[in-house]
């Protein structure tokens, strides 16, 4: 499965942005996908991620009320919009899938693919 993502760009506090992953999987609806992000110096880490089915999503709670992930199956898209970002949103962004769901969708190993990263930058 190939994933290639887009969208990051340079915007200021408080702005918006759409980041999308387009999917190569035959079968999208049975992945789950997920974003991470990792700032410069920082490890990766968890952003959100969707179930493969159903609507249930999960948030760091760093961005929680601010991030929505979606997805369109049919388009074997993911999305990752992001309102109302802070300085401390900038980092480089990823997104992933993987064959159905684990319990431990924050750690980024469990995460079988993944995208290339798409640089996002939130001036003060």
């Amino acid at each position: 499965v190939q994933l290639q993502a887009s969208g990051g760009g340079l915007v200021q506090a408080g702005g918006s942005l759409r980041l999308s992953c387009a999917s190569s999987a035959r079968t999208f609806n049975n992945y789950a996908t997920a974003w991470f992000r990792q700032a410069p110096g920082k490890e990766r880490e968890f952003v959100g991620a969707r179930r493969w089915s159903g609507s249930a999503t999960f948030y760091a709670d760093s961005v929680k009320g601010r991030f929505t992930v979606s997805r369109d199956n049919a388009e074997k898209m993911a999305y990752l919009q992001m309102n109302a970002l802070k300085p401390e949103d900038t980092a480089v962004y990823y997104c992933a899938a993987r064959y159905g769901w684990s319990v431990s969708y924050y750690d980024s190993s469990t995460w079988a693919f993944w995208g290339q990263g798409t640089l996002v930058t939130v001036s003060a």
